[in-house]
């Protein structure tokens, strides 16, 4: 009976206002009804107006956190998401390697939704040939697809190159979020499994300053399902579902852009 609870873990910094980071990581957890951990890399200081300040945890403190869990715990899935720089994602590596915490899925967050750049060159480089290569999943936006891969995405079969080049890269199965732009009725995932299945995922777009902590949810979903032995296919249809939902039901908290809404998934 000991450790038979479905246990996840998120590889992720922490963010003071709860909207994204391991806050939202943990709420979706709670949402898809798995025991959430968590093992912070930074530590995050903001509010719906922007961040205010950010600060990196020594690489000594992570290794002891993923050791700490793994004496005790049997984590069957995790995820990464904001890992600052090259010696982080070394260190993150280092542990995933070292102990078992079932399939990764691999938030690359190098690039935010509107095409501003969050990730340094050197650590770019080092999650392109260290952290790829160990996921099960990986969930770029469309403008981290197109830094990772150096492809202009304009046409479905760009999206397919994309998937194809991140599957070299060592990913097992790719999921790719479609591009957000003004006066859009749609958004279109693309999504390409280790199997050969290709796939378009589509939802109504919705206009709203309430989309925090979208990415975070849908890799966490992802990881929450696998971990309660949902196929990757399923995985990936549940948490697509799953965030359109929070995004459509939004929560009245904050001034200016506010968290998705999980509890509208309870």
């Amino acid at each position: 009976m000991l450790n038979d609870f479905p246990q996840v873990m998120t590889i992720a910094g922490s963010d003071s206002d709860g909207s994204a980071g391991a806050q939202a990581d943990l709420n979706t957890f709670l949402a898809r009804h798995v025991y959430g951990m968590s093992v912070l890399t930074a530590c995050v200081a903001g509010n719906s107006y922007g961040i205010h300040a950010s600060h990196s945890l020594p690489n000594a403190f992570i290794d002891t956190e993923f050791q700490a869990i793994a004496d005790d715990f049997k984590v069957r899935a995790c995820k990464t998401g904001m890992l600052d720089d090259a010696a982080i994602i070394e260190t993150v590596v280092a542990n995933l390697k070292q102990y078992d915490f079932g399939p990764l899925v691999l938030d690359p967050v190098i690039v935010t939704k509107h095409g501003a750049l969050l990730l340094e060159d050197a650590a770019f480089e080092t999650l392109k040939a260290q952290l790829i290569p160990l996921a099960t999943v990986i969930t770029p936006n469309f403008y981290e697809a197109q830094k990772l891969t150096n492809l202009t995405i304009e046409t479905p079969s760009d999206y397919q190159l994309a998937a194809d080049q991140l599957m070299a890269m060592g990913a097992k199965n790719v999921m790719i979020k479609g591009q957000h732009t003004e006066n859009q009725t749609i958004i279109s995932d693309y999504v390409q499994l280790a199997d050969g299945q290709q796939f378009w995922l589509t939802e109504d777009y919705i206009q709203t300053t309430h989309i925090n902590g979208t990415g975070d949810s849908l890799s966490a979903c992802i990881c929450a399902e696998i971990a309660k032995g949902a196929s990757v296919e399923a995985a990936i249809r549940t948490a697509k579902k799953f965030v359109h939902t929070a995004i459509a039901n939004p929560i009245a908290v904050g001034h200016r852009f506010g968290p998705i809404n999980h509890h509208a998934n309870f």
